[in-house]
């Protein structure tokens, strides 16, 4: 396994002082953030750290060299919009954005794209259906062309009162994994697995690396700790940012010993990237950074 780290914390550096932090702190590669340029009003949206607009043959050998100057690898580009998003215009900008993720992974190197599958909030999982078919049959052709693993990350998506209750991605549970999976038929889609989005759902996050052990083509890192005082206050129908917090590796709720241990036990090798999303650690570059230290150096235990 390589330990990395998700570039999304780090929006004001460039993808060079990216790399040279990581290979200071001593992780093994980053999954770098390709938004579009442009305005994003979501927390950790937006993030460019590689522009596909940008990216000539110049560029592309420039990334190389600092690749190889670094001695930090990508593990995958990661983009995450809703691609079925009700207003099929705004739709169609997500859905082409991730078909050129997946066009220009292989010219660096790169076999690993990641995002969300989306969902329509207003509609019930059967009514979204057709429409996440009719978008991603074509996406996961293209990926087979291109051989690029789609890495579908599983968050609900579902933590404010513009996004509760059914979220904005159809990916949450084993059971819609499964569905997926079959209807779509090709091993180029799987999941950039997320124990902290199964801790919030009190759902067991140690079942879905055996039972998908094929499936993981890419993990985050991410802890959450749940407030049983809030939540017997609220009640689990309440919108989830009020009785939860994302944490660093080892300050919430997952046994991330057991953790690693099952994904050794699959013989999972792929990246282990850290998500910072802990408030605690957001009030300054400097604090961002220490925490990106403090998680590697957690990590490092159980992923040498």
């Amino acid at each position: 396994m390589q330990l990395g780290f998700v570039s999304a914390i780090l929006p004001e550096l460039t993808l060079r002082e990216i790399l040279t932090h990581a290979a200071e702190i001593g992780y093994d590669c980053v999954e770098i953030m390709c938004w579009p340029k442009g305005k994003a009003t979501r927390r950790y949206a937006g993030v460019t750290h590689i522009d596909l607009n940008q990216l000539s043959d110049k560029r592309i050998k420039e990334v190389k060299a600092l690749i190889k100057e670094t001695g930090v690898k990508i593990s995958g580009l990661g983009y995450y919009p809703n691609p079925l998003v009700a207003d099929k215009k705004e739709a169609s900008i997500y859905i082409k954005h991730i078909e050129q993720l997946i066009k220009v992974a292989p010219t660096l190197g790169l076999r690993n794209v990641n995002t969300f599958i989306g969902r329509d909030p207003s509609k019930s999982i059967e009514d979204n259906w057709a429409r996440f078919l009719e978008v991603w049959k074509p996406l996961v052709a293209l990926a087979k062309k291109y051989k690029v693993k789609i890495g579908i990350e599983n968050c609900p998506m579902s933590f404010t009162n513009d996004e509760w209750p059914g979220g904005l991605n159809l990916a949450v549970s084993p059971a819609i994994w499964k569905r997926m999976f079959a209807d779509l038929n090709s091993n180029y889609i799987g999941l950039n697995y997320d124990p902290s989005h199964m801790v919030l759902q009190h759902m067991d996050y140690l079942a879905p690396i055996r039972n998908f052990s094929k499936r993981l083509f890419h993990v985050h890192a991410k802890d959450l700790k749940i407030d049983q005082h809030r939540l017997n206050e609220v009640g689990v129908f309440a919108t989830p940012a009020q009785w939860h917090t994302p944490k660093l590796p080892g300050m919430g709720d997952v046994n991330w010993g057991q953790f690693c241990s099952t994904l050794s036990d699959i013989g999972y090798k792929g990246s282990v990237c850290v998500e910072v999303e802990d408030r605690a650690f957001e009030g300054s570059l400097e604090n961002r950074l220490k925490s990106l230290r403090q998680s590697h150096t957690y990590l490092r235990q159980y992923i040498s």
